[in-house]
């Protein structure tokens, strides 16, 4: 697979048409001067040695020198080779609600796009630190392995959705279970699961299971999102309601978040709109001691610049030494 270093100078590829674009202004400017003198063809004959085709051949090899050049510039390399890499740090396991009282709207645009973003934003500056991802509601699954590679991170957590999980619900205590379970076996000190949610726990014992990866040595960080006077719950265009016809109103239950938090020997943080809360708590978690982790990645990718930007400077050469006069000596002689 090839990739480049310096991808921003593939944008010089958009300038090549532009010279022929020139190159074309200026032989109309040319023929226009042409006329002016007097007749064309008389004009032409008294000028013999231009040549209007080298003209363009010459355009044609200068644009094909500068292509090479450009990808030369943004530096293609090859990847040579998968390698084993040691890295230091700790296992993270984010546990995101995606019940439906997570689209309540007191957090612009609603609470899971925005719990979404913060995860996001905190892949850019995780070094080392090792991210999995967990999804629930009424039930839970595992939608991201711990993995130190944060792009393919984002790619899954901008695929999530309240419709990700078809039971709903908020079984935070299962969800908490999931995440135990899905630390790797490289991992035994420090790990840690950070719950982010409204706290509307309706299915099971969270405070128990917090308990539980306690005494398994992790801790258990909640992150409160939402409010605690509620929100409505938009749905498919209109307000979610219940099955006596009254809208439901979401509300952050604190209580429960910091009991479950006290039982994982972790934190409980309410989100804000400017800080959502995941900044504390990685920088509580990174003052835990360093795991070495080995993961297999990509290394010593091959250079091949240099092959580009040698065939441009012997285009660039050649471009040169055609010229625009038409060459003197004939492959056959007319007698």
């Amino acid at each position: 697979m090839i990739v480049f270093a310096q991808p921003i100078f593939l944008f010089l590829l958009l300038v090549i048409p532009f010279f022929f674009l020139a190159v074309a202004v200026r032989m109309k400017v040319r023929r226009s001067r042409m006329k002016k003198l007097g007749d064309e063809d008389l004009v032409r004959d008294l000028m013999p040695s231009w040549s209007k085709s080298k003209v363009w051949v010459r355009t044609t090899l200068y644009s094909l020198a500068f292509f090479f050049f450009a990808i030369g510039l943004a530096r293609p390399q090859i990847g040579a080779k998968l390698k084993e890499q040691q890295m230091k740090g700790a296992e993270i396991m984010i546990v995101l609600d995606v019940s439906n009282s997570m689209l309540a709207e007191d957090y612009s645009p609603n609470r899971l796009e925005r719990a979404k973003l913060a995860i996001s934003r905190l892949s850019d500056k995780l070094q080392g630190d090792r991210i999995g991802l967990v999804i629930f509601a009424g039930t839970s699954f595992v939608q991201l392995p711990v993995t130190t590679d944060y792009v393919s991170a984002k790619m899954f957590l901008n695929s999530i959705s309240t419709t990700s999980i078809p039971v709903q619900g908020t079984a935070i205590g299962e969800a908490i279970g999931t995440a135990l379970k899905s630390f790797s076996a490289q991992s035994e000190h420090s790990r840690a699961i950070i719950v982010i949610t409204d706290g509307e726990n309706h299915e099971d014992d969270a405070v128990a299971a917090a308990a539980m990866a306690a005494e398994a040595g992790v801790k258990v960080y909640t992150i409160g999102v939402g409010s605690p006077d509620g929100q409505p719950v938009p749905l498919n265009g209109e307000l979610l309601k219940d099955k006596d016809g009254s809208i439901v109103v979401s509300r952050l239950d604190e209580d429960t978040l910091m009991e479950i938090a006290r039982a994982g020997n972790g934190a409980y943080v309410h989100a804000g709109n400017d800080e959502f809360g995941l900044s504390p708590i990685i920088n509580d978690i990174q003052t835990l001691e360093d795991e070495q982790f080995s993961s297999v990645v990509f290394e010593e990718y091959d250079e091949q610049y240099m092959y580009f930007l040698a065939i441009a400077l012997a285009l660039f050469v050649i471009e040169t030494l055609v010229g625009e006069r038409r060459s003197k000596r004939r492959l056959f002689d007319e007698k």
